[in-house]
């Protein structure tokens, strides 16, 4: 692989002890970029928490006011008005708190710094892609950036609330001898496994491009397994979905779907490409 230094010089004849210092370099600067937004949010990680952390616990959290505007516009009374999760957090180790907020800052200076960290990493690949493919992916840093942002925009407005409420609301038996007393560490993972996973979750359309890019995938294979996809999303919508309402469910569905039909449409331009480019060559 044909890669470029910091000096601009070509290096077709790098070894591969010179590919690895490349890739430390790119790493450092990751690395560094992630500390400096740890460090902002270490700083002001009180009001970080009151104010965004603590969201979905909060009855006027964004999500729920949204919801609930939503069901009185489309005529559904409060089918989508939800109350907020009504649990005071509690930490059962001396160092819980510590460590759940030295947990909160890593992940949001990851989140953060996603855009410069992906961006070390194209630059570490770009060197070995030809002119060509640089320009059909010369936006990539910003798509890879917008898709992932939205995915835990949507994790953290959207399913967070719905999630929590059907946790906090599930019970076990009917007597009601159980008691949910969450901590303030299974708050924090619940939160980061739906926001990061729904920031993976939403490089889709992302993954569909490179795949059908390289042959691995063709909008035939994904238009045939759209029934697949419909069922799976179905039952990912009614499992997080605090009440069995048609409703609540389809604002889980629709977005989830929308991407998998926006990855066919993706799939389809790229394969028409690949075809058209195939067939001048030859």
């Amino acid at each position: 692989m044909a890669l470029i230094n910091r000096n601009n010089v070509d290096t077709n004849e790098m070894s591969f002890m010179d590919h690895l210092e490349a890739f430390r370099g790119h790493l450092v600067r990751s690395v560094i970029a992630i500390l400096f937004f740890v460090i902002i949010f270490f700083i002001y990680r009180n009001w970080i928490f009151d104010n965004i952390i603590a969201g979905p616990l909060d009855a006027n959290f964004i999500g729920y006011r949204a919801f609930c505007k939503l069901g009185n516009w489309l005529h559904l009374g409060k089918a989508l008005c939800m109350d907020p999760v009504a649990v005071k957090m509690q930490s059962n180790t001396f160092g819980g708190q510590l460590f759940s907020t030295i947990t909160m800052c890593f992940i949001g200076g990851l989140i953060l710094a996603f855009p410069y960290i992906f961006w070390e990493f194209w630059q570490f690949v770009k060197p070995a892609l030809k002119e060509k493919e640089r320009k059909n992916v010369r936006f990539a840093t910003f798509w890879v950036s917008l898709f992932f942002f939205m995915g835990v925009l949507f994790g953290f407005v959207v399913l967070a609330p719905f999630t929590f409420n059907f946790l906090a609301s599930f019970q076990l038996g009917t007597k009601g001898l159980i008691e949910n007393k969450p901590t303030i560490t299974d708050y924090f993972d619940n939160l980061m496994n739906l926001s990061l996973g729904c920031g993976i979750a939403f490089e889709m359309p992302v993954l569909a491009w490179v795949l059908t890019k390289i042959g691995l995938i063709t909008p035939r294979l994904l238009k045939a397994g759209i029934r697949y996809a419909i069922v799976i999303i179905l039952v990912v919508a009614a499992v997080i979905t605090p009440s069995p309402d048609v409703s609540s469910q389809m604002l889980v569905f629709i977005p989830l779907f929308t991407l998998y039909l926006l990855s066919i449409l993706i799939s389809n331009s790229v394969y028409k490409k690949e075809i058209k480019e195939a067939e001048e060559w030859s």
